[in-house]
């Protein structure tokens, strides 16, 4: 998914990638994860509680993938950017989670970027911070970003930076070359 223009931008950098429990569409967990590692960045798989965590291929069970680290005990400050990668179920539990959106909430005060791609998007209005930002994401979240006062549009890749930090989305797998490839520019 990189390309040798990104060989070595991330090297040093901690990238955060946050899911829930279970719901998490793995190739938008393991695409954005394979293009960081490629750039000499360093993935950290964030949850809600320590263990393991369930992928989904659409609706049926994948993979599941260790935690390095539980949300509570993450400073957002460690982390170059955050990664949110979608399914249907995943955002729905994080927006439910306290802690989840809080980190949410405190990484998007920084200046640093956030991706989000497909239903992702779900946890950034819980967090309240989609207010002015243009984005798209998965076409069935478009009312509910409006509402969080975002400004959606359907394009495979947006990046706005009318906010502290870069914001990056997609709307669905099909995006992820070019979700992939801005979340690196936006780093280096």
């Amino acid at each position: 998914m990189t390309d040798a223009t990104f060989t070595g931008k991330l090297t040093g950098k901690k990238i955060a990638f946050l899911v829930a429990g279970e719901g998490i569409e793995q190739v938008e967990l393991t695409e954005p994860w394979k293009a960081v590692q490629e750039a000499g960045g360093e993935p950290v798989l964030l949850s809600l509680e320590p263990g393991t965590v369930q992928a989904f291929d659409h609706l049926d069970k994948a993979d599941t993938f260790d935690v390095d680290v539980v949300v509570d005990d993450a400073s957002p400050s460690e982390y170059a950017a955050l990664v949110l990668p979608g399914g249907v179920a995943n955002p729905d539990a994080l927006r439910t989670s306290r802690s989840a959106v809080t980190f949410v909430q405190q990484f998007a005060a920084s200046t640093r970027p956030i991706a989000a791609i497909c239903h992702a998007p779900w946890t950034l209005a819980e967090a309240d911070v989609l207010t002015g930002r243009r984005m798209t994401s998965w076409p069935s979240l478009q009312t509910d970003l409006r509402n969080a006062g975002a400004e959606w549009v359907d394009e495979e890749v947006v990046v706005d930076r009318n906010g502290p930090g870069p914001l990056v989305t997609s709307r669905n797998p099909d995006d992820l070359p070019a979700f992939n490839r801005a979340l690196l520019e936006a780093l280096s």
